[in-house]
């Protein structure tokens, strides 16, 4: 693997000014007549001065390739002279925003879901990103893809049906996103390149699953609300008995106690508002 050189070439305001005087030079020779030398001056401005000025602008970088072998990089922005022979390529350094295309994969407890993540990543070794991949933004794509699809198989969307799951998709949010970067990191040190942030933006259940997992949601909700009423219902059922034994308001034998236990439990557990039947008689009429 190649390793990122920096070099600070010379200031190209020198250059500059010598290939200017070259071709006022030049200029004065034509004018002169002398044209051999005028023309030895104006080649040599044209092929050895000229084309070594470069201008880094802020944010990016120059990498420089002389018959095959790599240079070096300039990441100092400015005004410089290089080698007129080397090849320069320019990369940025700038930031980059990658809002991943949804994907439907698997998630550990093998339901179909659907996945997407924002990554943002920038270059922070030139030379492994020019050399030692073919392409590297779609290397970025290809591989935050990858380790997507890898993420969404390792833990399952909720603990519906993993309870001893610690992590979930859906509730460990930070925890995963942690996870997705440390990975992205791993895959494309090779290229050179550092994620910055990564984070989930998009997850649901695939459409073909999404109504029941809907409607088991929905009676998991059912179920834990009717259980807190119950409870709810029965220790208002407790206290009432033990305030009328405490207070001797009656004194009820085991069936009373059950009828009332019961009536009890049908006025506060019911979804309806219920009528009460006025008792005109006696205890036991």
């Amino acid at each position: 693997m190649n390793s990122e050189k920096i070099i600070t070439p010379p200031s190209g305001y020198l250059a500059f000014g010598i290939a200017l005087i070259l071709f006022v030079l030049s200029i004065v020779c034509f004018a002169m007549e002398i044209i051999v030398p005028g023309a030895f001056l104006l080649v040599f401005d044209i092929i050895f001065v000229l084309p070594g000025i470069i201008i880094v602008n802020p944010t990016q970088s120059k990498v420089l390739t002389l018959f095959g072998k790599y240079v070096g990089t300039v990441k100092e922005d400015g005004f410089f002279w290089v080698n007129p022979f080397a090849i320069k390529k320019k990369v940025s350094l700038k930031a980059y925003n990658v809002n991943g295309q949804q994907l439907k994969v698997n998630d550990k407890a093998g339901n179909p879901i659907e996945i997407a993540a924002v990554i943002v990543w920038q270059v922070t070794d030139t030379a492994k990103a020019l050399f030692d991949v073919e392409n590297y933004i779609q290397y970025v794509n290809i591989q935050s893809e990858s380790a997507v699809r890898h993420l969404a198989n390792s833990f399952p969307y909720d603990n519906y049906e993993d309870e001893e799951a610690r992590i979930t998709l859906r509730d460990g949010a930070d925890e995963v996103s942690k996870m997705l970067e440390n990975e992205l990191n791993q895959r494309l040190e090779r290229a050179g390149i550092t994620v910055i942030e990564a984070r989930i933006s998009h997850l649901a259940y695939a459409p073909e699953i999404a109504s029941a997992m809907l409607q088991r949601q929905q009676a998991s909700a059912i179920i834990a609300a009717r259980r807190l009423i119950v409870e709810g219902a029965v220790g208002i059922v407790e206290m009432a008995l033990q305030r009328l034994a405490v207070n001797n308001v009656v004194d009820l034998d085991e069936e009373r106690k059950a009828a009332m236990v019961s009536n009890l439990l049908v006025v506060l557990c019911g979804e309806r508002n219920v009528t009460p039947v006025v008792n005109t008689g006696t205890l036991y009429h």
